[in-house]
């Protein structure tokens, strides 16, 4: 079941060539990358062109014009052009461990989403990682993190979970089961069902929303917290603002109150009925 992993970025290349760094050693190759720019300078896609040519899966580079944050936007262009079964969401500050593609493959049902976590990095450890690190996975050992000074808690046993330990943390977890852009997967036909990413939205829970209008269709997330690991790199968040929280928890509450199942403003937009994509005049579309 083949599934395209859709990355979000943002001017943010040498991020993302870490995380690629991450895909490009996947112990499962059955899937393609698709990188969903909301606006980056020219600096992404000449990186792209770049790895593209040691990649060992193919690279789509879906770009749109810099016009504000509109995350959902570029995501529904990337679900659009998609040749997946299924999508993966994920972002361009997100390294994943060497068997995340296989761990959602296994885990995949055509009738449930898979809601993934993450283990996050300070600043320090994010600027250390370098391509040898990912590729022979020593950025994913607790031991090497430690030496590093990462701190112990609780939150190290998505790194040191391994089966079955791990599929019992998964049942015994309380966190809610939600859709979660750094990582979660399902199938296409699903996204579709719920014209995709909800545009009226901007930063501050358009993940969840997502995940709550499957939910309205029946559709409810399996947990694998502790079984498909990311390692999210430090950033900040300048460009969020009080507005754009606002205007998403209204969005937010408008969709459980109506009990929503499809997005008013979404992918229909750059995908008909019969499959044909349609992209804006200014968008770029890639394919390396």
């Amino acid at each position: 079941m083949k599934t395209s992993v859709i990355i979000s970025t943002y001017n943010s290349p040498l991020w993302l060539q870490k995380v690629l760094w991450g895909y490009f050693a996947q112990d499962n190759t059955d899937f393609e990358i698709i990188i969903a720019d909301d606006g980056s300078d020219a600096s992404t896609g000449e990186l792209l062109a770049e790895m593209a040519r040691s990649s060992p899966v193919p690279i789509t580079h879906i770009w749109q014009p810099d016009d504000g944050f509109r995350k959902c936007a570029i995501i529904n262009k990337a679900i659009a052009v998609a040749r997946g079964d299924r999508i993966l969401t994920t972002d361009g500050d997100c390294v994943p461990r060497r068997d995340f593609i296989g761990v959602h493959a296994r885990y995949a049902r055509p009738d449930r989403f898979l809601s993934g976590g993450y283990f996050k990095l300070g600043e320090d450890l994010s600027n250390s990682l370098d391509r040898d690190l990912i590729e022979d996975q020593r950025a994913f050992s607790a031991s090497w993190l430690v030496r590093r000074g990462m701190p112990i808690n609780t939150k190290a046993f998505k790194l040191v979970a391994a089966p079955p330990f791990d599929t019992l943390l998964n049942r015994i977890v309380p966190t809610r089961r939600t859709w979660n852009g750094h990582n979660a997967s399902c199938d296409r036909s699903l996204a579709i069902r719920v014209n995709g990413f909800n545009e009226d939205m901007q930063y501050g829970g358009l993940d969840g929303e997502f995940g709550v209008r499957l939910g309205h269709t029946g559709v409810f997330g399996d947990q694998i917290r502790y079984s498909a690991v990311v390692l999210h790199l430090h950033h900040g968040r300048g460009y969020v603002t009080p507005e754009m929280i606002e205007k998403s928890r209204a969005v937010r509450r408008r969709t459980r109150e109506e009990k929503k199942r499809r997005a008013d403003r979404g992918l229909d937009q750059w995908l008909r009925p019969d499959g044909e994509v349609t992209l804006a005049p200014d968008d770029r579309l890639v394919r390396l």
